[in-house]
C-alpha cells in the first residue's frame, strides 16, 4: 500500500524588525499605576467547572442572549460583595 504524499507548506520569508536608536531614546519613561488604577485592569482568573441550576433560572438569564455566563457571574458576584460587607460589619 502506497502512502499518500502530502503537500509541502512553504514557509514565509520572516523579516526582523530593526529599532533604531534614536527611537529608543524617545521612548516614554514607565509610569508606576497606583492600587485603584491597577484594580481597573484586574481580571480574574476563570476556572471551569460544571454547575446545576434549575432550568427557570437558567432560561430567565438565557432570554437576555449572548453572555448569560457573564451575567451568571456577575449576579454571584454581587452576593459575594455584599455578604463580605456584612462580615466585616459584624
Amino acid at each position: 500500500m502506497k502512502r499518500a504524499t502530502g503537500v509541502k507548506k512553504i514557509r514565509k520569508a520572516t523579516r526582523k524588525k530593526t529599532i533604531s536608536l534614536s527611537a529608543v531614546a524617545e521612548e516614554p519613561k514607565r509610569r508606576s499605576f497606583s492600587l485603584p488604577e491597577r484594580m481597573e485592569w484586574y481580571k480574574p482568573l476563570k476556572k471551569v467547572v460544571t454547575l446545576r441550576l434549575d432550568a427557570d433560572v437558567l432560561a430567565w438569564f438565557k432570554k437576555s442572549g449572548r453572555g448569560y455566563q457573564t451575567r451568571i457571574n456577575g449576579a454571584l458576584r454581587k452576593l459575594m460583595k455584599e455578604e463580605m460587607k456584612e462580615v466585616k460589619k459584624a
